[in-house]
């Protein structure tokens, strides 16, 4: 039997698609065929990743969105549903991450980066979940991170974030697979965006090239394959799981 990883015909939305890995990934998806939304709140950057879309010859719409905003991603899933008949793939890539010692860290610190990370993910599937199960298909795909599995230093709601992300994953792989609908995350490793640069410039970042077997960052393109592989019915018996792309810095203990 044939393996597809080819998204023609398909519509993916992706929710902090606007920088970072979800920009890149949203070009990816693009990239292997699917017709793409990819939305957060700047609406001048929309417009940049929309016509980025068009460019490979790929249909989109511009709808900004937040996911603190229940009402805000309502109005994205019906333009978008509106747009393209059905909704087959959405991406939850908004998050925030700030280092700061947990003892000096304020409630406003830990509220803001749960909301966006975790509850912003659970509000974005609650939102476009229904249409998936009604049509009896659909992949969700989160974006977890190594901290999903490990402690970092002085980023505890992010930790905290990011573990909840990988039981949310869990726990919906559960409920919603005898609806069609499979629900996963990416972990990444290492990979040098505008929410981490400046952390990574500092020792933290070489602690961890020198944890890292690959001895570099990733590149966000590096992410795509794992976002493909996801949305495509190569992946149709797979939910639950958390797949990482990490240079091998989780399998690793000595590395010199």
């Amino acid at each position: 039997m044939a393996v597809s990883f080819d998204l023609t015909g398909r519509t993916a939305v992706v929710v902090g698609g606007t920088t970072g890995i979800g920009r890149a990934l949203a070009l990816g998806l693009a990239d292997a065929g699917a017709d793409v939304v990819a939305t957060g709140r700047r609406a001048n950057i929309v417009e940049e990743v929309a016509s980025a879309i068009e460019s490979r010859g790929r249909r989109t719409l511009r709808v900004a969105s937040d996911v603190a905003d229940a009402v805000s991603l309502q109005r994205l899933r019906d333009a978008c549903v509106a747009g393209f008949g059905q909704i087959d793939i959405v991406v939850a890539a908004a998050g925030v991450t700030r280092r700061v010692a947990t003892l000096e860290m304020t409630d406003a610190d830990w509220s803001q980066i749960l909301e966006t990370n975790l509850t912003g993910m659970l509000r974005t599937y609650q939102t476009f979940a229904p249409g998936m199960i009604a049509q009896r298909r659909g992949r969700l795909i989160g974006i977890g991170s190594l901290a999903s599995f490990v402690g970092l230093m002085e980023v505890a709601a992010y930790t905290a974030s990011k573990a909840g992300v990988a039981g949310l994953t869990r726990a919906l792989a559960v409920e919603w697979a005898a609806h069609g609908v499979t629900v996963n995350a990416i972990a990444p490793g290492v990979f040098e965006t505008d929410l981490n640069r400046e952390i990574l410039k500092g020792p933290r970042g070489q602690e961890f090239l020198m944890r890292t077997p690959m001895r570099r960052f990733g590149r966000t393109d590096e992410l795509v394959g794992a976002a493909v592989y996801l949305a495509s019915d190569a992946a149709s018996f797979v939910t639950g799981q958390l797949l990482v792309v990490d240079g091998g810095l989780l399998a690793s203990a000595v590395n010199v």
